[in-house]
């Protein structure tokens, strides 16, 4: 199992419990669309699965290592093999959108050759290639969300976290960035969607964990 959460609960102090008593378990090439309404704890749990956020309670494992107790140093390493499209982005500023997406495969020491072509060809599948050479400012905020999925899958990673890519994007260029999580999944890669786009769900028809508040409801998991 990629990841495995045994009875997590998760609170920011007394009166904001967010997450309570969560199991489940994500296999190696599994894929899972995570819906629930706002403020359920969809971002919350993905934040626990990568380790920027400590479980109030129960266990966290990732990829066979139990979260509480791993040295900050391995903890990046492991996250080195996890993709993640965030909802805000996090372009670095004074990085182009080319230097955005080629980022973990240069921090991998990919050779540069293979970075340019492949990172060009990811760019202009998403459809920002005519604006690979902008800066985050410049660009609109579907166009950073284009760039920031780029960059979560350019590496082909063990694991893709998604946290609401479809929210800023047209119905067709969400359609083709959830094909290009579907072919990442065809080649190994687990994924987990965030999302409230319950038409998206239905359209492509994968096991879907639901989140309400704070518990995953005893028909979380449906099969494809």
């Amino acid at each position: 199992m990629l990841t495995i959460f045994e009875n997590v609960s998760l609170s920011y102090g007394q009166n904001r419990p967010v997450l309570s008593a969560v199991d489940f378990a994500l296999p190696s090439g599994g894929f899972y669309f995570l819906t629930g309404s706002s403020g359920a704890g969809k971002s919350s749990l993905l934040r626990l699965i990568y380790g920027a956020e400590k479980p109030s309670a129960g266990r966290v494992f990732l990829f066979g290592h139990d979260l509480s107790y791993i040295a900050r140093a391995e903890l990046a390493g492991l996250r080195r093999q996890i993709g993640v499209v965030f909802q805000d982005f996090r372009l670095i500023p004074h990085l182009t959108a080319l230097e955005n997406a080629a980022l973990p495969l240069r921090l991998a020491n990919a050779d540069e050759t293979y970075v340019q072509k492949h990172t060009r060809e990811l760019l202009q599948w998403v459809g920002v290639g005519e604006r690979m050479n902008a800066l985050p400012a410049e660009l609109s905020g579907g166009e950073q969300q284009r760039v920031a999925i780029a960059r979560a899958v350019v590496n082909k990673p063990k694991l893709l976290l998604a946290d609401e890519p479809t929210g800023n994007v047209d119905d067709e260029t969400a359609i083709k960035l959830l094909h290009l999580f579907n072919e990442l999944h065809k080649l190994g890669t687990a994924v987990i969607v965030a999302t409230h786009q319950q038409d998206m769900v239905e359209r492509f028809r994968k096991p879907s964990l639901h989140l309400r508040t704070g518990r995953l409801t005893p028909t979380a998991v449906r099969a494809a």
